[in-house]
C-alpha cells in the first residue's frame, strides 16, 4: 500500500502527464474498482484535469464541471497509460487513461 511519500511522487508525475489535459476515456479492468455509479464514469470522458490532490492515502483528480475521480492505489494498484484504441487487459491492470498526445 502506498504511503505519503509515494503518493506525493505519484502526484508530481501525474501533474506532468495529465494536468490541464483532457481525459480521453477511462477504462476499468474490474467493476470492483468503481465505488459510485452516480454520476456515471463515462461523464469524465473528455473532461480536462484541473486539479490533483491527496486525500489521505487517496489520489483525487479534479475535472472540469466539478467532477472528481478519487483513487485508492491499494485497490487500483497502479495507473497505466496506453495509446488510444483497443488494448488487451491483463489481470494486474486496474485503470488507465487514454491519450492521443502520448502523455
Amino acid at each position: 500500500m502506498p504511503e505519503l511519500p509515494d503518493i506525493t511522487i505519484y502526484l508530481e508525475h501525474l501533474e506532468s502527464r495529465i494536468l490541464d489535459r483532457p481525459l480521453e476515456k477511462i477504462r476499468l479492468a474490474s467493476p470492483f474498482l468503481l465505488r459510485s455509479v452516480n454520476p456515471p464514469l463515462r461523464d469524465a470522458d473528455g473532461k480536462r484535469v484541473v486539479a490533483l490532490r491527496r486525500l489521505g492515502k487517496r489520489t483525487a483528480i479534479g475535472l472540469e464541471g466539478e467532477l472528481f475521480l478519487v483513487i485508492h492505489l491499494m485497490i487500483a494498484g497502479r495507473f497505466r497509460w496506453r495509446e488510444a484504441g483497443p488494448a488487451p487487459w491483463r489481470k494486474w491492470s486496474g485503470c488507465c487513461r487514454e491519450s492521443r498526445e502520448g502523455g
